[in-house]
C-alpha cells in the first residue's frame, strides 16, 4: 500500500518536471510557515531584513536593527536568523553579529530573549522575535542578563552604563574589550 502512494507522488513531480524546468523542490512545513511569516512581516521603520544567500533560501536571513531611542540610538546591530525545517514547533537560532557592549547579549553574540528559549510557542513568528529584539535595545533587562558586567553597571551606575555604551559603539575599549565601531 505504501509503495503505491510513492509511485502516485513520483508520478505527480514527473509530471510537474515535465514543463522542461527544474525539478520543483518540495518545501518543508517550517519553510512553508516562513514564507508566510515573511510576506506577513510588519517591521518597525528602525528595522530591514535581508537574505545574503539570496531569496532562494529563506530559512538564513539577516535583520538590520538602528534603535531611535535610548542608550543604542544611533547603532546599528545586525543579527542573524537560522531557521529549521521544523520551525515554527523550534524557535529560530538568533545571534547578533555586531559585537555590542549589553546585558542581554554576550560578546559572541548570544541573544538573551526568552521567547527564543524557554517561552518559544509555535504561535509565535518573526515578527515576534524582531520586536522582542528591539525592545531589548531600547529597555535593556539587566535580570536576566549573559553579559553580567553590562548587567551589573545598568543596574548600579545607569550613567557609567551609558558612557560605556557609546565608547563601545564609537569603536572604543570597555572594560579591556574592544568593540568595532556600529554608528
Amino acid at each position: 500500500m505504501i509503495n503505491l502512494f510513492k509511485i502516485k507522488g513520483q508520478r505527480k513531480e514527473e509530471a510537474a518536471n515535465s514543463n522542461g524546468g527544474p525539478p520543483v523542490k518540495k518545501q518543508s512545513p517550517g519553510e512553508l510557515r516562513l514564507h508566510k511569516d515573511i510576506a506577513e512581516l510588519n517591521l518597525p521603520k528602525t528595522t530591514k531584513i535581508s537574505f545574503p544567500n539570496g531569496k532562494d533560501d529563506l530559512m538564513n536571513f539577516e535583520a538590520t536593527l538602528r534603535p531611535d531611542e535610548g542608550y543604542y540610538l544611533g547603532g546599528t546591530f545586525t543579527f542573524t536568523f537560522q531557521v529549521s525545517a521544523s520551525y515554527p514547533h523550534e524557535a529560530p537560532k538568533v545571534k547578533c553579529k555586531t559585537k555590542v557592549y549589553h546585558p542581554n547579549i554576550d560578546l559572541e553574540g548570544n541573544v538573551c530573549l526568552n521567547i527564543l528559549r524557554e517561552d518559544w510557542k509555535p504561535v509565535l513568528n518573526i515578527n515576534t522575535i524582531i520586536y522582542g529584539l528591539n525592545l531589548l535595545f531600547s529597555q535593556p533587562n539587566d535580570e536576566d542578563p549573559l553579559n553580567h558586567e553590562a548587567a551589573a553597571v545598568l543596574r548600579d551606575n545607569p550613567q557609567k552604563f551609558q558612557r560605556n555604551v557609546q565608547m563601545a559603539m564609537s569603536g572604543g575599549y570597555v572594560d579591556n574589550t574592544h568593540f568595532p565601531r556600529c554608528k
